[in-house]
């Protein structure tokens, strides 16, 4: 049996309509249509989306920023991540490391190894029978985003109704809406230096959708 490895990319973060802090990543295949959703926490959403936007610099270094200091300190460089395993609806992966041209491969979570591919601008892989079992077909490429994104969610919902579920907060709409853009600018400075990189990002979210 072959192992192919697929190249993925990042599509975006998509968080659940139903339930709150349930936030899934959404890969899709560089060569082909197929995506791959997974879920995860708020905390590993936040630090994706971060590295995502390049704009947003946290005051403090945030647990993968330390990661990817410590390592350029010791002169270790993460080449590749390889989502390896798929148990139980729960994808395993592996970082493959350099140092002194020496490889190591190191075990992690995937959102972790992927916060950290983004900040070591490194390829992420997955091996193509776990695209196979777990990838979902894009039944149409359309070219209106926002059908895509909702795509997204509803897509997002269908994977969290299958696995555990969250605990619910109640959330109601944050009232961004009715901000000015020099307000939502005001309080996206005040979200980020109070380190509140959720808020952080819905204003940013709210910005982008005026301009």
């Amino acid at each position: 049996m072959s192992m192919s490895l697929v190249r993925l990319k990042i599509k975006g973060i998509s968080y659940s309509q139903t339930q709150n802090g349930a936030y899934a990543l959404i890969l899709n295949e560089v060569e082909g249509d197929r995506k791959l959703p997974i879920v995860i926490g708020a905390f590993e959403a936040q630090s994706i989306a971060i590295a995502l936007e390049k704009e947003i610099k946290p005051p403090r270094p945030l647990t993968h920023d330390l990661f990817k200091n410590f390592a350029d300190r010791f002169q270790i460089v993460v080449k590749q991540v390889i989502i390896h395993k798929l148990v139980d609806g729960v994808f395993y992966s592996s970082i493959i490391c350099e140092r002194d041209k020496i490889e190591e491969i190191i075990d992690a979570r995937t959102s972790d190894a992927i916060a950290l591919a983004l900040r070591f601008n490194a390829p992420i892989f997955t091996y193509k029978t776990i695209l196979d079992k777990a990838g979902i077909f894009l039944k149409f490429s359309s070219k209106d985003k926002d059908s895509d994104e909702t795509d997204d969610s509803i897509m997002v919902d269908e994977i969290l109704q299958e696995g555990e579920t969250v605990e619910i907060e109640s959330g109601a709409s944050d009232g961004y809406q009715e901000l000015t853009i020099d307000e939502l600018n005001k309080e996206l400075d005040k979200a980020v230096a109070n380190e509140d990189y959720e808020k952080a990002a819905k204003l940013r979210d709210e910005i982008s959708k005026r301009n």
